[in-house]
């Protein structure tokens, strides 16, 4: 045998000559087909390619292969076939070569099917399955030819498959390598549903063999063929026949307690995790414990929808909504990510953006008639109001259209006090045999409310009685404000149970003797003067809601008072969703171990089981709660799931509930299990709000992040294919976490994110008005009411002329225009957190804010969806549709906040007023930061493969600006998340709408993390109300400075100068390019001047060295005006990005 190198290189520079033999060597040579006969040359040849191709890698191998090599050796596996008997020595050799070639051969498997090769294989391995050297090369070959799908159907079908199953055995110390490779062979072949059928009678014996390996390799030192028969058993399991052979066999039990017993040990993960895949895929599909998935609460429509899923909703017969899929569809529990050291999600190639160019350029007419329009002018007092009776600016401007104070509702409503925390010494049993219900004590109806302040902060307890059973705590905490609540009659205790057994809350401190109780609110007046708890119970008196609900929540009522400390993002640890799957994998198999008891339940309007406080009471019965049904499975956990948005059957997301009777330091564990997202930030460190009111009525009210474990992960529970858009096989998520209570008999709520109601909309809206200052213009008017009976309010900020002077009333008219609207979807409260950081700047006494206020007219829509948010919804508004998908046709029946905002920017577009900015406020469930959506004509096309010439693609690029400068000032804001391209699936939303129909250049959706941000001061942080509020603020001076750089900055004196001076410094602006020569500029300008000028030249020269048209421009100044030295210097800059 020749075991020589090459000696020379041949025409084609492939391969060489063997110095020994002399024979050529080279694949483009014919010489290998004319002497077949040649056993030995043969061979010789084959001995070199195999030592040529192993230490040449893939370089040599793709040269072979481009030379034809692979179509020559599979004609020599043919020739040999034909010889009686086969050398076994070439077949060897050939198939030693092929195993390598054929891993970067593209076309391999196409090759060996057109040319007969496959069989040769097959056949070969039949006769030889003793015969332990030759069989392994051949299982490497069928392993590259199972690659391609057509080749393993037909090996299937060849006997293959059951040919794996005689190689494959128990634990053995030999032959390890065949048996690795026969697994990789046979998990090759499985990935054919077809194959998977035929193996699923050998789903018993997989199983049998991974236990005797997993038995007796406890050295660990073949986990790769465990890894294999797991494999094999994972893609069995990929079809239904597969999944209920598996269950048979006891799959289940068998990998859990190999799972249990390799937790231990870390190089053991990949076998957990296929273990826990397989696992996971194999449990049982269950519908939700619901009756149906549509929403408990109904409001008929007027007009229903021609078509759509509210359509379909109301067309569809009952029992037919929610129904088990069994289906094959697995795909996307094969793409899941089980590791537990996984990464943040990245933005992908995005197959959604807008191709055709036509819908990217703006609308050349507008849709509706002038005269249509005109009825909304008088939302425009503005500007035409000449303002000659002066006594106006010291009176309250309310818009014309405002409708009369709604009544007062008649509906008891009770108010919250520190009564829930239930009674410490024991109440009555019932007699046996009868229904425990509540003792009947009447409502506290909000009507009859009076409501006063103690100013020594103590109160007369001397005719105070103690209702019966209500052994509340008597010692109070000083420092609290009391209110009294007269006319209200005693109160019953408890804290959960359904609506209509509910007790309502008992008085703290008792009852007085005069039917008055105490009700103890933490003194916040100072540290939240836009809050004031009897205002909000006013607010909530003029609330409709679907439910009619009768109560108000604690931390509503108390307010939320952002913590001091920072709240860090939380540190995920190590296996807590591998352990939290494992957990729910024990009610399969340990199913005696589960209650299963029901302890809330809007559905069933049943008394509650009065059990002796073994489990939580739950309750959801408030503005803006959520929470549909609450299962105790064991002593500590508890199943949730959430209410459907109303007319709809899914968008669940959205959380808030109450929980009391809990005991103190026990681990009890939540699980949310009819989430529908596929991921969420609670994989990235996001944690729950927890508001306790034990600790608002020591002084702490406000929500805090809290829970540990907390993961989100795919669960057995079966998304109906009417949910889920018609996709089938897809199913529903779990949203995990832990908690342990500090203080017993506590009432503790829990929220997907800080709760904003409409009642505390409207609370805050009053309070700012008594902000008011005579400077300020303010006009709240009634855009129009909604299908709930609720109005949306429409605010317009300004300020006020300094006189009647036609100059002052002509600047005041010809202000620029910036429209805000937010809240669309209920779910993302932490916009309406932005709106108030927003609206509280503008109406405050700043310099800053009076001059936003003199350069803009605010016109802001602060919650467009107000009866999503009172009914709890996340997405939706009562008409069961998504409002932000509603903007190119809204419906004034169905949509009519939508419809009536539209207008109000049509009416400007069509008087020539179209807004400066428009930006919407949203919040972003699986983003972190502050970020903005635009829209580019440019950037759509070059992320597309449209062609377009240059000037088709002509546009101002001033859409970057505001998010440039946003960038430079807010710290949680990141311009490395903003996108400006124009999706498909965005083209219905307000801000492509805005853009392409009324004309607006900066239109934005801004997106507020509900996690937090990931780089910048808060890096690492969780945001909170103050960052929100902060970035509502920071917004608003990010417009002043957008003014400046847009209009011409009229400066009168020097000191404005040096504000340009600072305003540079503090924005980091670079000067690129002057209008002129510096020593044009010296010459023409005067002293004065050119002192401030050389201060904005040092300026530049500290932030970047000297100005030139190569500096890097952060900031832009159009020109410089100074009437009163009548010098115009005009420089010209360009705003470029980082």
């Amino acid at each position: 045998m020749c075991m020589c190198r090459f000696g020379g290189v041949c025409m084609n520079g492939c391969v060489s000559v063997c110095v020994c033999t002399y024979k050529c060597l080279c694949p483009c040579s014919p010489v290998i087909e004319c002497n077949t006969q040649d056993l030995q040359s043969i061979l010789n040849i084959l001995y070199i390619l195999n030592e040529l191709l192993t230490v040449g890698g893939g370089r040599r191998i793709g040269v072979f292969v481009s030379k034809g090599g692979t179509g020559i050796l599979l004609q020599l596996v043919i020739s040999a076939s034909k010889e009686s008997p086969p050398s076994e020595e070439v077949m060897l050799q050939l198939h030693s070569v092929l195993a390598k070639v054929g891993q970067k051969d593209r076309k391999f498997g196409v090759k060996a099917r057109l040319n007969g090769a496959l069989n040769v294989t097959v056949n070969l391995l039949k006769q030889n399955l003793q015969n332990y050297k030759l069989l392994l090369p051949c299982l490497l070959v069928l392993q590259v030819y199972s690659s391609n799908t057509v080749n393993a159907v037909s090996l299937g079908k060849n006997g293959v498959v059951e040919l794996m199953f005689k190689i494959i055995g128990p634990y053995s110390k030999k032959n390890t390598s065949l048996l690795k490779v026969s697994l990789d062979t046979l998990g090759a072949l499985l990935k054919s549903k077809t194959n998977a059928q035929r193996a699923v009678v050998h789903v018993p014996v997989l199983l049998y063999i991974y236990q005797d390996w997993h038995r007796n390799d406890t050295r660990h030192r073949h986990i790769l063929i465990r890894k294999g028969i797991l494999s094999c058993l994972k893609n069995i399991t990929n079809i239904k026949l597969g999944r209920k052979a598996f269950i048979d066999a006891d799959g289940m039990r068998i990998l859990y307690n190999t799972s249990t017993e390799c937790l231990s040990v870390r190089t053991l993960d990949p076998l957990i995790n296929t273990s826990s895949l397989i696992m996971r895929k194999c449990f049982p599909k269950n519908r939700l414990p619901l009756p149906t998935i549509k929403s408990v609460f109904h409001h008929q429509l007027l007009h229903v929808p021609a078509g759509g899923p509210v359509a379909q909703l109301y067309n569809q017969p009952l029992g037919m909504d929610d129904v088990v899929d069994e289906s094959d569809n697995n795909e996307e529990a094969e793409a899941e990510n089980d590791m537990e050291n996984e990464v943040e999600e990245k933005d992908h190639h995005n197959d959604d953006i807008e191709t055709d160019i036509n819908k990217l350029r703006p609308k050349e007419t507008h849709s509706r008639p002038f005269e249509e329009l005109k009825i909304y002018e008088r939302f425009f007092m503005e500007l035409s109001e000449d303002f000659q009776v002066m006594q106006y600016t010291f009176v309250s401007l309310k818009g014309v259209t405002a409708t009369p104070a709604a009544p007062k509702s008649h509906r008891p409503i009770i108010v919250p006090t520190a009564q829930a925390l239930p009674p410490k010494t024991p109440t009555a049993a019932p007699l046996q045999g009868e229904c425990p219900h509540p003792a009947p004590v009447p409502a506290l109806d909000l009507d009859t409310i009076n409501i006063t302040k103690d100013q020594d902060g103590c109160g007369d307890h001397t005719h105070s009685r103690t209702h019966p059973g209500a052994g509340l705590e008597q010692e109070l905490v000083q420092g609290l404000e009391r209110v009294s609540l007269d006319g209200a009659g005693p109160q019953g205790g408890g804290g959960g149970g359904n609506k209509h057994n509910r007790q309502p809350p008992i008085l703290a401190g008792g009852v007085a003797s005069s039917e008055e109780g105490v009700l103890h609110v933490p003194d916040t007046a100072l540290l939240l003067p836009l809050h004031d708890p009897d205002l909000y119970v006013e607010m909530v008196k003029s609330t409709s809601s679907v439910p009619q609900f009768s109560e108000v929540a604690y931390p509503d009522y108390f307010g939320h008072v952002a913590p001091t400390s920072r709240e860090h993002i939380l540190e995920r640890v190590y296996g807590v969703q591998r352990t939290k799957i494992f957990q729910d994998i024990e009610r399969l198999i340990h199913p005696n171990d589960i209650l299963d008891k029901v302890v809330y339940d809007l559905d069933i309007q049943s008394c509650p089981v009065v059990d002796g406080g073994e489990s939580l009471k739950f309750n959801s019965q408030f503005e803006s709660g959520n929470l549909r049904k609450a299962v105790q499975v064991r002593k500590f956990e508890y199943d949730l799931v959430l209410n459907s948005d109303i007319n709809s059957n899914h968008y669940h997301q959205w959380f808030y509930f109450e929980v009391s009777g809990m005991r103190v330091g026990a681990p009890y564990r939540f699980n949310i299990i009819n989430c529908e997202k596929s991921n969420s930030q609670f994989n990235y460190g996001m944690q729950v709000l927890m508001y306790s009111v034990q600790e608002a009525i020591s002084g702490r009210p406000r929500w805090v992040r809290t829970g540990t474990d907390i993961c989100y992960y795919k669960n057995h529970f079966s998304r109906s294919s009417i949910a889920a858009g018609g996709q089938k096989g897809k199913s529903y998520y779990t949203m995990t976490f832990s908690m342990t209570f500090n203080h017993k008999d506590d009432v503790c709520y829990f929220a997907y994110h800080y709760p904003y109601t409409y009642s505390t909309l409207k609370m805050h809206l009053q309070k700012l008005e008594a902000l008011r200052t005579p400077q300020t213009y303010l006009r709240e008017d009634v855009l129009c009411e909604t299908l709930g009976g609720n109005s949306c309010p429409l605010l317009t900020i300004t300020a006020m002329p300094e006189s009647t002077s036609n100059d002052q009333i002509c600047q005041f008219r010809n202000r620029p225009l910036v429209f805000l609207s937010s809240r669309v979807h209920p779910g993302e409260t932490n916009a309406s957190w932005v709106m108030k950081g927003t609206l509280e700047f503008l109406m405050g006494s700043s310099p800053l804010a009076h001059s936003l206020r003199e350069a803009y007219i605010f016109k802001i829509v602060p919650m467009l969806n107000p009866d999503g948010v009172v009914n709890g919804n996340h997405r939706c508004s009562l008409s069961g549709e998504d409002l932000n998908r509603q903007w190119q046709n809204p419906s004034p029946e169905l949509h009519p906040t939508i419809y009536h905002t539209k207008s109000l920017l049509q009416y400007l577009a069509a008087i020539q007023r179209a807004p400066l900015v428009f930006c919407d406020y949203h919040g972003h469930s699986r983003k972190k930061n502050v970020f903005m959506y635009g829209c580019s004509l440019k950037e759509t096309v070059w992320e597309t493969n449209i062609s377009a010439t240059s000037c088709e693609l002509h546009e101002d690029l001033g859409y970057r600006t505001l998010p440039k400068i946003l960038s430079q000032m807010a710290p949680a804001f990141s311009l490395a998340s903003c996108s400006f391209v124009v999706e498909r699936s965005k083209e219905a939303t307000a801000r492509v709408v805005v853009w392409r129909e009324i004309g607006v250049q900066r239109s934005y959706t801004m997106e507020s993390t509900l996690c937090g941000c990931d780089q910048g001061k808060y890096k690492g942080l969780q945001i909170g109300t103050r960052e929100l509020e902060e970035m509502g603020a920071q917004f608003c001076v990010a417009l002043l400075r957008l003014k400046r750089l847009t209009s011409p900055l009229k400066l009168r004196n020097h000191a404005h100068l040096l504000d340009v001076e600072s305003d540079l410094t503090e924005t980091r602006c670079k000067v690129q390019s002057l209008a002129g020569p510096l020593k044009d500029i010296q010459r023409l300008v005067p002293k004065p001047l050119l002192r401030c000028l050389g201060c904005v030249l040092r300026v530049v020269v500290l932030l970047g060295g000297e100005p030139s048209p190569q500096s890097e421009v952060l900031s832009t100044l159009e020109q410089v005006f100074i009437k009163d030295l009548s010098v115009l210097c005009s420089f010209h800059l360009s705003l470029v990005p980082d």
